[in-house]
C-alpha cells in the first residue's frame, strides 16, 4: 500500500514537500509517480521516477519547479514543490509501479492521496 503525506494550504510562491511510503510492498525496484487531480478535472500525470532514481520526468506545467526524488532504503518517494501557484491546487497521488512514460498499469497502485492548496 502506498499513502501520501505532507499536503497543505500554502500561499502562492510557497513551497511544500510531499512524501509517499510503502508498505506491505517493495517499490525499490519499480518506477513510481505522482499524479494529481484538481476538482472538475481528470487526473493528470506530474512526475515520475526510475527505480535507481537516474531517470526523471515531468510535467510541462511543473518542470523547474518540481523535484522527484526516492530514497530506496526507506521504500519512500518524494516531490519537492517550490514557486506554487493556485493551479497547483489539486489532491496528489502517489502510485506505483507506472511505465515509463507516466502512464499506468494494471498492477499500478494508487495511494489516497493529500491535498494540496494554494491561495493567491
Amino acid at each position: 500500500q502506498l499513502q501520501a503525506f505532507g499536503g497543505g494550504l500554502v500561499q502562492a510562491g510557497g513551497s511544500l514537500r510531499l512524501s509517499c511510503t510503502a508498505s506491505g510492498r517493495t517499490f525499490s525496484s519499480y518506477v513510481m509517480g505522482w499524479f494529481r487531480q484538481a476538482p472538475g478535472k481528470e487526473r493528470e500525470f506530474v512526475a515520475r521516477i526510475s527505480w535507481k532514481a537516474s531517470d526523471t520526468s515531468y510535467a510541462g506545467s511543473v518542470k523547474g519547479r518540481f523535484a522527484i526524488s526516492r530514497d530506496n532504503a526507506k521504500n519512500t518517494m518524494y516531490l519537492q514543490m517550490n514557486s506554487l501557484k493556485p493551479e497547483d491546487t489539486a489532491v496528489y497521488y502517489c502510485a506505483g509501479p507506472i511505465g515509463l512514460t507516466g502512464s499506468s498499469r494494471s498492477d499500478t497502485s494508487w495511494g489516497p492521496g493529500t491535498q494540496v492548496t494554494v491561495s493567491s
